[in-house]
């Protein structure tokens, strides 16, 4: 699923003018950044759920959680379905790791499903007011997990890694996020810009969205 698109159209930011038209396949990328999800809390057990994580007030449970909710939500956007009450978080049971998995299975099954580019995706999360295009729903579901498989990661103190056509990819809607006071806003998706000097294209990227690439210092 080729397709040329403006990758930062995702929020008007000072800092990144309208650039880099690009020949992205954004569906294969999301799906690679899902699945490295995946990889990640495979590597949780039961006594790893309670570990605190970059985002502040989640525990690795409440971040898998969320991560879990999220998939259904964006699935439920690819079809069209508007309905607030499937973004609410929905319990793991026994196994959060395989509630996790089933999960991602979900959203890479509904994305990947005919014609979903030509789709609006209502997401009532960003903006109840209207639904986005496909192209850029995905934008902002890939760089959450782009984000939340180093936020796993850095949780278990492993390493986690992507390859370099991914993260610039990544880096460019990174900073198409917007700034300013939209990232104090309760129930910001990211916190405000953290400073960030040397380190790797990821680092560069966790910076931007909020977190410390050097979490927990």
């Amino acid at each position: 699923m080729h397709m040329n698109i403006e990758v930062p159209a995702m929020g008007a930011n000072p800092r990144e003018p309208n650039a880099l038209t690009t020949e992205v396949d954004l569906v294969a990328l999301n799906a690679r950044a899902v699945r490295t999800s995946v990889d990640v809390a495979a590597q949780a057990t039961a006594a790893d759920m309670d570990r605190p994580t970059p985002c502040a007030g989640w525990t690795l449970h409440g971040l898998l959680t969320h991560m879990t909710t999220q998939h259904y939500g964006f699935a439920a956007a690819s079809r069209g379905e508007g309905d607030p009450a499937l973004w609410k978080p929905r319990p793991l049971g026994d196994d959060p790791v395989e509630a996790y998995r089933a999960s991602a299975r979900h959203v890479l099954a509904a994305f990947a499903a005919d014609g979903v580019l030509d789709r609006m995706f209502p997401l009532p999360e960003v903006d109840a007011g209207r639904p986005f295009p496909a192209m850029r729903a995905i934008g902002f579901h890939f760089i959450d997990y782009v984000v939340h498989s180093w936020d796993v990661a850095r949780t278990l103190g492993i390493a986690v890694g992507f390859e370099p056509e991914l993260l610039d990819v990544a880096l460019v809607v990174a900073r198409a996020v917007p700034v300013g006071d939209a990232r104090l806003a309760p129930g910001a998706a990211f916190a405000p810009e953290v400073s960030w000097s040397g380190g790797s294209r990821l680092d560069e990227i966790v910076a931007i969205l909020g977190r410390s690439p050097a979490w927990p210092r």
